[in-house]
């Protein structure tokens, strides 16, 4: 194994990474498995300049790592989880998810929207799956932009899934 880097505030990079402490400088440190992991974005396209600001975050992020990745989309937020449960049924070899969306307004509907969006990508992780949860909630759209682009929600959504996957493999749970 070899030492890419060491410092507690580096990003998450694409490959399986194993933590292990180093008891000389007392900080962790990553090493390489040197496997790509295979993600599928999995984008709703209600709000198409919002999901494209999440889906430029999200691909940089994987892109970085050297994770390959494949993009499908659907119509709303609510067809996320639908859509990752049967890509994960497929028999295709997706070792992780990152779901992008937005759900704008402050209503009871909007609210529900993104509530039910939430659960069902919950329900699937708790489950086993390795999801990124990208999915968005602001009043109009420039705040959703706002919040795709200066707080990189899906390059942090892509983050998490390959987080999500790096303690599955740690854990030996397959995939």
């Amino acid at each position: 194994m070899r030492r890419l880097w060491s410092s507690p505030n580096s990003r998450f990079c694409g490959h399986l990474y194993l933590l292990c402490a180093d008891a000389h400088e007392g900080e962790t440190e990553l090493y390489a498995r040197r496997r790509v992991m295979n993600i599928l974005i999995i984008e709703s396209r209600y709000f198409p300049a919002v999901t494209d600001a999440l889906l430029d975050g999200a691909t940089l992020a994987l892109e970085k790592g050297g994770a390959l990745f494949e993009r499908f989309s659907v119509p709303g937020v609510l067809e996320l989880p639908p859509a990752i449960a049967l890509a994960a049924r497929s028999g295709r070899p997706f070792e992780g998810y990152v779901a992008l969306g937005c759900v704008l307004g402050m209503s009871a509907t909007a609210d529900m929207l993104y509530r039910e969006s939430a659960r069902g990508l919950m329900m699937l992780g708790t489950e086993g799956l390795s999801i990124g949860n990208g999915v968005l909630m602001a009043a109009d759209e420039d705040a959703a932009m706002a919040l795709a682009m200066d707080q990189d929600v899906g390059g942090d959504a892509a983050r998490a899934a390959l987080s999500l996957i790096v303690l599955r493999q740690r854990l030996g749970i397959l995939s």
